[in-house]
């Protein structure tokens, strides 16, 4: 699909919207030439025990970088989150829960939300945790770690959710870092029918470290009987039963830390990014309720597990901020078959569904037959986030999913920048399929080529963010230097997200994948979001993966892993006809040397596929894959290292 092609905005759409064209154009100038006015009103959003009058202080000096917002305003994030939708809402439905058994499900109340995070709160109080303490969260998709992260914040202390699908390995990492005074976890978790040993998991990770954590509560998911440390192990059940169901909050100021988030680092060793209060909260209110265009008593399901920044901004602050109604679901959307996310949505009569591209492209290798069989007329808005979206996918989304009459807001953002960069907003954007868009308000994109010049028009680039937002990253805990060094020394003055872009004659931006995403063929530079794009717009193609591997003659090689749509045969003529396929589109340079076919891609929970570890089979290397603990089906890996064998035999 051309970069001009344009689906323009419902008339319909646009008149009911929060935001639209006009609206677009007047608050993002006004988010440029005047920001502290502009962050000022979007302020108003939440309750301020003192409102700030200091708005925006920054320096991205070499020997100064510091980002403070609303520097000298308090508040308590969790008053913001609860106490102050009971008036309206105590009985209304603040999360609607479906287990990985489909009869299994939950209806958590706002009053009953409240009542179970003061009773937490004064739990680790007792516990000895206060203000500015850490702790590990480390549960499934369970509304307990609603119940935590709100907990912690009411008290002051800060929070660090760690995915449950990690490893004691990488559990004990984390913990150790942030020197976590108490470990949330559960005795299992429920995942695709398959239970998780959680609590002999973090059991493993503490015996590990030095750093001894005071307390393991552990909450009671399945029952199965678990190891348990008199003295420093407590059951969530009766320790929240015992405590006081009042909880008064902490005043906090506004750039004390809410929570940290751990993300992946080049070096190994993951970074914990330090976001704090006052900025985070306005910029994720304001900016859920505008992509989403949220309407009071709608429902919203954010499909992310609870360990990645996409869930806390866009499962739990955002909407939770705004009263919002929320799903939260146990399982994978392929169990016990291919119509479960389709069944929720029809059950819930859900709203506005946000999910990731892997995760539909995954979905169409059956068709459209699981989709048909449920009514998802309730739906009015379609989200996508993770990664870039191919125009097939996101018309099969678009067409299958939202029935042709839901806007897709396929939005660009990182753990760094804490909330929304480059987004459609539903109402105002007229979209393209597989574009980031345009910018959200107060955010600056600038593009700079191989010299290190901005970009001016329309190009390609490594693409980097000018000036600050409030929800943007303060730190990494305890190495500020290797922060500024990351983000902000590549291109002094600038935020460097490590991806490049293109800006198209429109002014919308799409995004290539990480800068090392590249393969350099005979002195050319492949994106391969570009090659993967190009294969999966093949019909038999469900899913694909490109990476670069050793060529004696291009130096580097195009290697694609591709996963068929269930009804198409592994044949050498079809694998022929893909390679032709890209040729066509892309042209003779980018034909791929190898395609190998894979039931399935390696991925992380939040749907991201690994490519380091495709790297590694492709170049013939299949023991050194590093971390694989993030790996969500791991079993996938040696299916796929097998196939590259019995490939290499057969030479």
């Amino acid at each position: 699909m051309a970069d001009n092609t344009l689906i323009p905005v419902a008339a319909e759409f646009a008149a009911e919207a929060h935001i639209d064209a006009a609206a677009y154009e007047r608050l993002y100038q006004w988010s440029l030439d005047d920001p502290e006015g502009f962050w000022r009103e979007q302020a108003k959003a939440i309750d301020w025990i003192r409102p700030p009058t200091r708005i925006k202080e920054t320096s991205f000096a070499p020997d100064d970088v510091h980002i403070r917002w609303f520097a000298d305003g308090t508040l308590n994030a969790s008053v913001n989150c609860l106490d102050r939708h009971l008036a309206t809402k105590a009985d209304k439905p603040a999360i609607l829960w479906e287990g990985d058994d489909p009869g299994e499900s939950r209806t958590v109340t706002w009053r009953e939300l409240h009542d179970k995070v003061n009773r937490l709160a004064n739990a680790l109080k007792a516990l000895g945790v206060g203000k500015g303490d850490f702790v590990t969260v480390y549960l499934p998709v369970i509304p307990e770690v609603l119940v935590a992260m709100l907990a912690c914040i009411r008290i002051g202390a800060v929070h660090s959710v760690v995915f449950s699908g990690f490893s004691s390995e990488a559990l004990a990492g984390r913990v150790a870092d942030c020197r976590a005074k108490v470990l949330i976890t559960a005795d299992e978790g429920h995942r695709g029918g398959r239970r998780l040993p959680l609590k002999r998991q973090a059991d493993a990770a503490l015996e590990s470290i030095a750093h001894k954590v005071d307390h393991v509560v552990v909450v009671r998911r399945s029952g199965a009987p678990v190891p348990f440390t008199p003295g420093r192990d407590q059951w969530y059940e009766e320790i929240t039963e015992a405590a006081d169901p009042v909880c008064p909050p902490v005043e906090m100021s506004a750039e004390d830390p809410l929570f940290i988030l751990y993300t992946s680092g080049s070096t190994g060793k993951p970074k914990g990014l330090v976001h704090t209060t006052g900025g985070y909260l306005v910029h994720v209110a304001t900016s859920w309720k505008n992509i989403f265009d949220y309407k009071d008593g709608e429902v919203h399901w954010c499909t992310a597990d609870v360990g990645w920044v996409t869930a806390h901004s866009y499962k739990i602050y955002g909407p939770v901020l705004n009263g919002a109604t929320i799903v939260m679901f146990e399982g994978v959307p392929t169990w016990p078959d291919t119509s479960r996310w389709w069944s929720i949505i029809e059950k819930l009569k859900v709203n506005i569904f946000y999910t990731a591209p892997t995760a539909i492209r995954a979905l169409m290798r059956d068709g459209e037959a699981p989709v048909r069989k449920h009514d998802l007329s309730s739906l009015r808005v379609l989200g996508s986030v993770g990664e870039p979206i191919n125009p097939d996918a996101w018309l099969w989304y678009h067409r299958v999913i939202g029935g042709g009459r839901c806007p897709i807001v396929d939005n660009y953002w990182q753990t760094e920048t804490g909330a929304v960069m480059l987004v459609p907003l539903p109402g105002a954007t007229p979209l393209k399929p597989g574009a980031a868009a345009k910018p959200y308000f107060g955010i600056r994109p600038v593009l700079f080529d191989a010299a290190g010049q901005a970009v001016t028009g329309a190009g390609t680039g490594n693409l980097c963010f000018a000036d600050s937002w409030p929800a943007q990253a303060r730190t990494i805990l305890r190495d500020h230097q290797r922060f500024v060094q990351t983000y902000f020394a590549p291109y002094p003055g600038h935020f460097f997200s490590g991806d490049g872009a293109k800006r198209d004659e429109d002014g919308y931006y799409w995004i290539a994948g990480r800068v090392d995403d590249v393969i350099n063929v005979s002195g050319h530079r492949l994106g391969t979001v570009e090659l993967e794009s190009a294969i999966g717009s093949h019909p038999a193609v469900a899913e694909s993966a490109v990476v670069g591997f050793p060529h004696e003659i291009k130096g580097q090689g195009v290697f694609a892993y591709v996963t068929l749509k269930a009804e198409f045969a592994e044949t050498d003529l079809l694998r022929q006809e893909i390679v032709a396929w890209v040729r066509k589109s892309i042209g003779p340079i980018a034909t791929p040397d190898v395609i190998q076919w894979a039931h399935a891609l390696p991925k992380n929970r939040a749907g991201k596929i690994l490519r380091r570890i495709l790297t590694k089979i492709a170049a013939n290397d299949f023991e050194n894959f590093g971390d694989v603990t993030t790996l969500a089906e791991p079993e996938v890996v040696g299916d796929i290292v097998e196939r590259r064998r019995q490939a290499i035999g057969r030479r």
